[in-house]
């Protein structure tokens, strides 16, 4: 794929994975009550945000009853309730909410994607299911690598995602090999700059582990990183 339009088209047709596919169009033919007579979008998500981006955001799937549903990343559940403010509030995104495809929400010089595209069972893709939907954020990462300046990857999974598709474009990791923490950045030889967070899932915010202000300052140092001459 020579551009993130053709390469989105190409992801939301993928039908490699027939469990996720069931699943996926399951959740939207017998969705919880306050979703009933919503149209589900039931397809994998490409990536969402500005094309010309220096930061990308990685995370690592949608939820059965948000992207799935709604056809934007992060978007519909408490995690994207979550990471939408935070851009809004250090100045990547036009809102502090996103709800659904229409309601007018637009990134500025970030783009997220995910380490996989479908809404997998208990929010547990397989290790095939990584494998195959790998290749996407491989060709995502060589058509942006020339203009990527930050990458944010939301949670551990999403940073071993990363890290195999940065390897994947002939892009060296530093030794020793990095580690996962939140707040964490690392400098990639010939590469961004890395920068690591806790996934804003419920999990994490509703126990403290991850708070507002320990959200907001992984993208400040983004912003910081960005506007740094």
């Amino acid at each position: 794929m020579n551009t993130l339009k053709k390469l989105n088209v190409a992801i939301v047709q993928c039908r490699l994975c027939p469990r996720l596919v069931r699943w996926r169009q399951e959740c939207a033919k017998d969705p919880p009550r306050r979703f009933v007579g919503q149209d589900y979008w039931a397809n994998p998500l490409p990536a969402f945000g500005d094309r010309n981006a220096r930061l990308l955001i990685i995370g690592l799937a949608p939820a059965a009853h948000g992207g799935n549903r709604t056809g934007r990343m992060f978007t519909g559940d408490r995690s994207g309730d979550w990471l939408y403010a935070a851009l809004h509030r250090a100045g990547f995104a036009r809102h502090p909410y996103s709800h659904n495809r229409l309601d007018g929400q637009k990134l500025k010089n970030c783009l997220i994607t995910a380490a996989v595209r479908c809404a997998p069972p208990a929010n547990k893709p397989s290790l095939i299911e990584f494998n195959r939907c790998r290749a996407y954020l491989i060709q995502e990462f060589a058509l942006l690598r020339s203009q990527l300046e930050v990458v944010i990857v939301l949670g551990k999974i999403a940073f071993d995602a990363f890290l195999k598709a940065y390897q994947a474009n002939d892009r060296p990791l530093p030794t020793p090999r990095p580690k996962f923490g939140h707040g964490v950045s690392i400098r990639l030889p010939d590469g961004p700059l890395l920068i690591c967070s806790y996934h804003p899932s419920q999990q994490n915010t509703f126990t403290g582990k991850l708070t507002r202000p320990m959200f907001d300052a992984v993208f400040e140092q983004a912003r910081a990183a960005l506007e740094k001459p």
